[in-house]
């Protein structure tokens, strides 16, 4: 992970070090040429400054981190500032500068030590330009120099602290990225598994039936067994179809070119053995492409359900436009059960699968069962009022 960017107070104190520095040495510069005027030492004095300005210069081009040429470069500058203060003391103010360069320059511990040397020779400075005994040139120096550090070590530790935030932060993205994948991931898996079973597998369990049925039937009724194998062999082009449109757009192909969901509906069967009717109540209203989908899924498992494990003779398809919402009912006069079960082979995936589509969609799923008096199944699922 690239660390983060400089902080722009961090920047603004680097510009104002490097500001104060250049106008610290060309005061010192005038005031020396002002109170040593033809001096043999004024040469060896303005050739220094020059040389401690161009070393100076250097230094953002050498970055902050403590490399060799970087060390290098920060022990030429102190030597060379050391030399001009021999020369002329007035130049120890420059030193201020200087400790905000030791500080971003080395560790901690190393940049303490240097700052408190340069403190020591600046105080020293000082007292040789002093006539007299000044508690102040005493005391200025280490106060100026304890601030100075104490203001770039908590700058340094606040800069610390946002890089970690930062840092924590892209992480925490990342990791809550990969969880949204990973759930996107499960969902799409999920409802993959409930369009294969709700299509390919229904319709593979029904050609199943019918050529067993006619396989029973083949030798003492070859009329029916061959009603039988026709019919298996249409539900097998419908599997063919739904399989196209799962691999194509996972939508259902009754509702493919524009047929609406009562049409799709109207067109369902539950075997042969079962007479399917198909009721409409209310006043049809558009719905969105997901609902037709899921109800129709609804209606196909429940109908594979009735045909499975209902013994039912007939079946009745309800869609009720209620307004607000929207219901879907599947009553058989089948046998019934005093509580839900899985689908046959331990498969236990239909109703599981309904209840998921419905809940996706906001809706709630019902089911009443009596023995001996049939099942009704509702999914309401709720509509968006019309503007």
């Amino acid at each position: 992970m690239t660390p983060a960017p400089p902080r722009d107070d961090t920047r603004t104190l680097a510009t104002v070090a490097h500001t104060a520095f250049f106008l610290l040495l060309g005061a010192s510069v005038a005031r020396f040429l002002l109170r040593h005027p033809g001096e043999p030492r004024t040469p060896w004095v303005i050739a220094l400054s020059v040389t401690l300005a161009l070393l100076y210069v250097l230094g953002p081009a050498l970055g902050a981190a403590p490399t060799r040429r970087r060390l290098l470069w920060l022990g030429l500058v102190v030597t060379t500032w050391v030399v001009l203060v021999v020369l002329a003391p007035s130049f120890a103010w420059c030193a201020v500068p200087l400790f905000f360069t030791a500080l971003r320059t080395l560790p901690p511990r190393a940049a303490i030590v240097l700052v408190a040397l340069l403190t020591a020779f600046v105080v020293t400075a000082q007292l040789q330009l002093s006539k007299s005994f000044d508690p102040n040139l005493l005391l200025a120096p280490p106060a100026v120099a304890a601030l100075a550090t104490a203001v770039f070590v908590h700058m340094e530790r606040q800069a610390q602290a946002q890089r970690a935030l930062i840092d924590d932060l892209i992480r925490t993205r990342r990791e809550l990225a990969a969880t949204e994948r990973r759930e996107g991931t499960l969902a799409e898996r999920q409802r993959l598994s409930m369009e294969i079973h709700d299509t390919l597998a229904q319709n593979l369990s029904s050609q199943q039936m019918l050529l067993q049925a006619a396989d029973r039937t083949w030798d003492s009724d070859p009329a029916t067994a061959r009603g039988h194998v026709r019919t298996a062999t249409g539900i097998a082009a419908h599997g063919l179809a739904e399989a196209r449109r799962l691999v194509h757009d996972l939508a259902p192909s009754e509702l493919a070119d524009g047929a609406g969901l009562a049409e799709a509906l109207r067109a369902l069967g539950a075997g042969p053995d079962i007479e399917v009717r198909f009721h409409l109540e209310g006043a049809p209203a558009p719905l969105p492409d997901r609902v037709q989908s899921a109800l129709l899924r609804i209606a196909q498992g429940a109908l594979a359900n009735v045909r499975e494990h209902s013994g039912a003779r007939t079946a009745a398809l309800t869609l009720s436009f209620l307004g607000d919402q929207v219901v879907l009912d599947i009553a058989d006069d089948g046998h019934g059960f005093t509580e839900p079960r899985t689908d046959a082979a331990g498969r236990g995936h239909g109703l599981p699968a309904m209840r998921a589509r419905v809940r996706q969609l906001g809706g709630t799923l019902t089911i009443e069962s009596t023995p001996g008096e049939g099942t009704v199944l509702s999914a309401a699922i709720p509509l968006e009022p019309a503007p």
